[in-house]
């Protein structure tokens, strides 16, 4: 039998990396066939990318990675707009993909062992499709996020046409096919106001998903039932529900400190079952000095015993005078800050662990599911808004602590509004039950004969016997 060979184009961001690498990894164990090339790019933000990316494929000889020549980046001052950036990064990488894909194919033009059957491509990599195009392959659009952000990106380039414009904050609720409730514009994503780019990114980007062979989202059926079946129209191309996928080993990024790793488990060791409320805000999540103060006093008030990954925004390094004066000696024994960085994975599967204050990147959530661990939510960037809405609104699986919150906003998350979510969520027994059947969901989804599990099966029915 012929084999497959796919080649993955994700963007460097390390949230990104990891569910793309995760996906890749599970083609191969369904379906000894495929094999898969990897185009790892050069990102002027993610330095320690590359090495991670090697981590996490060092043990599949099915998966090669590639790296592609480094680009002049664009200039600095466009990083007012991440997603205009981002998505100029990639046009300036659009050479050496089309370079090194080219020269994929014609290797494999006369053998009798393998054939590239398609290019996986991210969301920000949609105009490599007319690559694809030159080549006669199809491309597959992999969503990272989910359907309910599906659901928006699809109607966008219609709303564009009609109006031309940016979201405005005082725009009237906003019907997205997909979400089952109107939408306030307080909870989109900040792309969609953004008049430096941001807005004109999203619209061209999204202006491509109905160029893809198939739409491949990080959800499950039994999550997104409504948005799954609202978003198959016939006029979007198939939809694959995979997930979740999560890497639930993943090796220690090379830049982290294993040591403190060590200790953060050692101490959730000696707690009691459900008792810490566990506070991670992702990769780019830091707060002002003023903001610490308040959770620490919210944390404090609240009376339960926390694990708080603290990250102050550069230059600032970890401090204690950033905290409230002798909160250090109070809370001894009752709580643990780490600067920067926690295991979030190992951290979320402890039996310690009774709740999540989190900002609602969607492999957060998919994690806090899995673990059965209810959220706090506390959005700060990209479509988190939009997840921290539809988890508390619509799939009840969170508690709200704040929906519209932005990176950048001058309002504090005052200690009282934090005190009552901890108190909220540590001692909700509703939303906890829902949660932990939920993962129970989650996990049957991706067993065999389970949602995901026929779905990718579909996917590779689709991928190799089309080609």
């Amino acid at each position: 039998m012929k084999q497959a060979e796919l080649i993955f184009v994700p963007i460097p961001g390390i949230g990104h990396l990891i569910s793309t690498i995760e996906f890749a990894k599970r083609l191969i164990d369904r379906d000894d066939r495929i094999l898969i090339t990897i185009l790892s790019m050069k990102f002027p933000f993610t330095p320690t990318s590359d090495a991670y990316t090697s981590l996490l494929i060092a043990s599949q000889p099915q998966i090669q990675l590639i790296d592609l020549p480094q680009v002049e980046p664009p200039t600095s001052d466009l990083w007012t707009s991440p997603e205009h950036y981002i998505t100029l990064f990639i046009e300036n990488n659009i050479p050496n993909i089309k370079n090194i894909v080219t020269d994929i194919v014609s290797s494999k033009s006369d053998s009798a062992s393998s054939r590239v059957v398609g290019l996986v491509l991210d969301f920000f990599c949609m105009s490599v499709i007319d690559v694809g195009r030159e080549l006669s392959l199809p491309s597959y659009l992999f969503l990272t996020a989910n359907a309910g952000f599906l659901g928006l990106m699809l109607c966008l380039p219609s709303r564009h046409d009609q109006i031309g414009t940016e979201f405005s904050e005082s725009d009237p609720e906003f019907l997205i096919p997909g979400i089952i409730n109107p939408v306030p514009s307080g909870v989109l994503p900040s792309a969609v106001f953004n008049k430096d780019g941001g807005y004109a990114a999203y619209v061209k980007v999204a202006q491509r998903f109905r160029d893809t062979k198939g739409i491949i989202v990080n959800t499950f059926r039994e999550l997104e039932p409504y948005a799954l079946d609202s978003l198959s129209d016939g006029q979007t191309p198939p939809i694959y529900a995979v997930g979740p996928v999560l890497d639930l080993k993943c090796p220690p990024n090379p830049e982290l400190d294993k040591a403190q790793g060590d200790n953060i488990m050692k101490w959730l060791d000696d707690q009691p079952p459900l008792s810490v409320v566990f506070l991670c805000f992702g990769s780019m999540g830091s707060f002002g000095a003023d903001q610490v103060k308040e959770i620490a006093l919210g944390l404090e008030g609240s009376g339960h015993r926390f694990l708080w990954s603290l990250r102050m925004p550069t230059p600032t390094p970890f401090a204690d005078d950033v905290l409230p004066e002798g909160f250090l000696d109070r809370i001894k024994g009752k709580g643990m800050i780490c600067s920067g960085w926690a295991p979030q994975v190992e951290v979320l599967a402890h039996k310690a662990i009774g709740g999540f204050v989190s900002h609602c990147g969607w492999n957060s959530i998919l994690e806090s599911l899995w673990h059965g661990v209810p959220i706090v939510t506390w959005p700060i960037y990209a479509e988190q808004q939009l997840n921290a809405f539809r988890m508390v609104r619509e799939l009840g699986l969170a508690v709200e602590m704040r929906l519209d919150y932005r990176k950048g906003a001058a309002d504090l998350v005052l200690a009282d509004e934090i005190e009552r979510a901890v108190r909220g969520v540590m001692d909700g027994i509703e939303v906890r039950k829902k949660v932990k059947e939920m993962g129970e969901m989650a996990r049957k989804a991706v067993m065999e004969g389970g949602s995901s599990f026929i779905s990718i099966g579909q996917l590779i029915e689709d991928m190799i016997g089309s080609s």
